[in-house]
């Protein structure tokens, strides 16, 4: 019966979204190991960094705007949120003019615990993508292209 299914691709390796998913999974399981110890999950981690991020250039960094630098769902954030709060690694108040945005910020704590992971996921980084060499940043600029095209499905 299975020799009845028919693929677009001829093998696993021509397919990129099959590839992405196994790099991706490689590279979470990479994460997960410097992030454990201190207490982050991926997740956690992107939305502290892309708060980090935001907070160099704008003291009143909202929820939604972590949504949208990070590319994630506005509910998913605010539960997310809500466990960084819990843990003290940010405070979320409301806002001054607009009743149903809160605005975030590190704590302390969680500037401390940001800037560790920082550099345990950069360095990470550097090590799983060297392979690429002097390819990284062609790699790079085809991810940001990629991400800039299917933003908005």
């Amino acid at each position: 019966m299975s020799k009845k299914i028919e693929f677009l691709f001829k093998r696993p390796e021509d397919s990129p979204g099959y590839l992405l998913g196994q790099l991706t999974m490689l590279w979470q399981r990479k994460q997960k190991k410097v992030l454990d110890p201190l207490d982050l999950t991926q997740t956690q981690f992107v939305l502290l960094a892309a708060l980090g991020w935001l907070s160099r250039t704008n003291d009143e960094v909202s929820q939604v705007d972590i949504a949208r630098q990070s590319n994630t769902d506005r509910m998913m954030v605010s539960k997310v949120l809500r466990t960084l709060q819990e843990k003290g690694f940010i405070t979320r108040e409301g806002h001054e003019t607009d009743t149903r945005a809160n605005i975030v910020r590190l704590t302390r704590s969680g500037e401390v615990v940001l800037q560790k992971a920082l550099r345990e996921v950069e360095k990470g980084d550097l090590e799983f993508f060297s392979v690429l060499e002097a390819k990284l940043a062609s790699f790079n600029s085809n991810m940001v292209k990629l991400i800039a095209e299917n933003k908005g499905e």
